[in-house]
This record gives C-alpha cells, structure tokens and sequence, in this order.
C-alpha cells in the first residue's frame, strides 16, 4: 500500500500526517513513479500553513522529486518503465511513496546525475537558473547581493554568479554559513545578526551600491535590500522566509534611484514544456561542467517530514535537504 502525509488543516508541523494513499492506474497523459527522494523547499511550509492555499483539504504537499517510472498512462510516449525522471512544479502530492504525475512537466534525468541529486537541486536549481540568467541576466564584473546564501537557493545562486564573473557579497546568519559561502568563492560576506547590511554593503561598494539583490527573506530584509541597490538597480524578491512584504509607497522606487522591482515564480518561467526543459539542461550542465557543487546538508526520514519543517523553519538547516522514502 502506497503512504503519503496528509494535510487535513493547515497549521504547525504537527498537522503532517503519514497515512496509507489509495493509487490508482495512471491516466492518460500520466506517469507512475515510485519516489526514491524527495525535495524539501520552504513553499513546503507555505502550503502547509495556509499562506498559500493548497485548494481543497486534505491534501499532500510537495512540489519536488525524483524516481524510477513504475508505468504509463495511454498516450506517453517520451517515458518507459524503468527511466529516471525528477519533477519541480505543480500539482503538489512529492510527499508519498509513489504517485501519478503529468508527462509533459517530466524530466528524464542524463547519465551523471543522481536521483538524490535531482530531489535536492531541481525545484532550487531551476529557481536559480530563470533568476540569474533571466530576471536578471548578471554579468561578468557586476556587484551583486544575496540574501540567505548558505540555503539551498543561496548557495546555487553564489556558485552561478561567481562562474560568471560576478563580484558577491552575501548574507548569513553564522560565522559557520559565512565559512561554507566564502568556500563558494563568495567575495564578501555579511552576518545580518550582528552586522548592518546598509552600511556594510555602502563599505563594501564604496557608496555605489549593487545592481541587483536576490532576496529570499521578504520582511526582515526587504528595506535594506531597496536601500542597498544602485541607480536602476533590480530587487528580485522570491521569498518571504521572515513573513510578508508589507505594503509600501510605490515612489520609493522612484526616490531611491528609479529601482526596479519584481517577484517572479518559476512557474512563469517555466510555462511551456520547451522552457522547462531548457531551464533543466542549462542546470544539468552547470552541475556536470563542475560549475555548480550541490549540498545535501541534511536528509530526513519522509515520514519524518514533521522534524524535517521544524529544521527548517528555524533555520538549522545548511543546503538541500532531503526526504527519503522506505
């Protein structure tokens, strides 16, 4: 009998339940694969709280995995039993054994890549990707910032940015974390516990300020993160880990230097089957080239998915970390 955790409300990390999920046939269209590792992504949390409203209760949250295809549905014809896939994106349900999944949002992983690899990096890994090369294109010489450096997205970012010849200062909470991102070739570093990111950032730049911060953090960091950008420089606001945004002045944008601002979701940039797998070739290349180094800080039981949050919502967590199956 195939196992899932179940939301039935939302709440603390209490409310995973591991129960036994009925599977039916895959439906046309679908893939059937049983899950060897599992993703675990702080929209996981998001879900589970309700911040994001996961639709109709109960449910399994989950947006990243990989495994062996187990069967087909009528109509596939890119995947046979036995292939390696991984997924990143929608519909939620990663957190079980196996499950049904559409064909067209599948990956076929390539010689060099594990499946564990694949769990701990696809969901991060193709954030990374549309956001450095995307929103916003960095390039060679450019003095960036990264918040949350030493997380799972973070660490990505530092790596991809520093193989484009990008200068990084980067955010952490601990002397340990500044340690592990000064290792990813991070030229600076910043302790935002003990240390104000405005004026060492305006140290730093000599006055001049950066040209694009990445900011996962969302409310603790936000005003520094406007306050800290060049002229016309670009806040990439893709996750609020300390809680909301919370509304303000618009001419901000316009008083601090004509800035600009965006909150972009990998769904956007990943809409067609053609842009998905572009994203996934282009990060499947970086990590095969010796570009990008993958951290698997912590791996986790998937029935102990409970302790897994709890890690990482209080930010003890180090890189990707994983949700095992069996």
């Amino acid at each position: 009998m195939n196992h899932a955790l179940r939301v039935h409300e939302y709440g603390g990390n209490e409310v995973l339940q591991w129960q036994q999920v009925p599977l039916d046939d895959p439906a046309p269209g679908e893939v059937r694969i049983r899950h060897t590792a599992v993703g675990l992504n702080f929209i996981d949390v998001y879900h589970r709280t309700g911040l994001y409203p996961a639709g109709d209760l109960p449910f399994t949250p989950g947006l990243e995995a990989a495994g062996i295809v187990e069967s087909v549905g009528q109509g596939v014809a890119d995947f046979t039993p036995g292939d390696r896939v991984a997924y990143a994106g929608g519909p939620l349900g990663a957190y079980a054994e196996a499950r049904n999944f559409p064909a067209e949002r599948l990956i076929r992983l390539p010689d060099g890549i594990s499946e564990r690899q694949a769990a701990a990096m696809m969901l991060k890994g193709m954030t990374a990707e549309y956001l450095i090369r995307r929103t916003y294109p960095v390039a060679a010489g450019e003095t960036i910032l990264i918040h949350a450096a030493a997380g799972g997205v973070g660490q990505l970012l530092c790596q991809w940015a520093v193989a484009l010849g990008a200068e990084v200062i980067a955010t952490v909470g601990s002397e340990e974390k500044a340690a592990v991102v000064r290792g990813l070739g991070c030229h600076y570093t910043i302790n935002y516990r003990d240390e104000d990111i405005v004026e060492r950032v305006r140290d730093m730049t000599k006055g001049s300020g950066v040209s694009v911060v990445y900011d996962s953090v969302g409310q603790d960091t936000f005003q520094a993160s406007l306050s800290v950008l060049a002229p016309r420089g670009m806040l990439v606001s893709y996750g609020q880990a300390s809680g909301k945004v919370p509304p303000f002045d618009i001419t901000q944008l316009s008083a601090m230097g004509s800035l600009y601002l965006t909150r972009p979701t990998l769904f956007d940039y990943t809409r067609s089957r053609e842009q998905l797998v572009e994203s996934s070739n282009a990060l499947f290349s970086s990590i095969l080239k010796g570009e990008i180094r993958l951290e698997i800080g912590q791996e986790f039981p998937l029935r102990e998915a409970a302790q897994a949050h709890q890690a990482l919502e209080s930010r003890k967590t180090r890189g990707s970390t994983l949700l095992l199956p069996g």
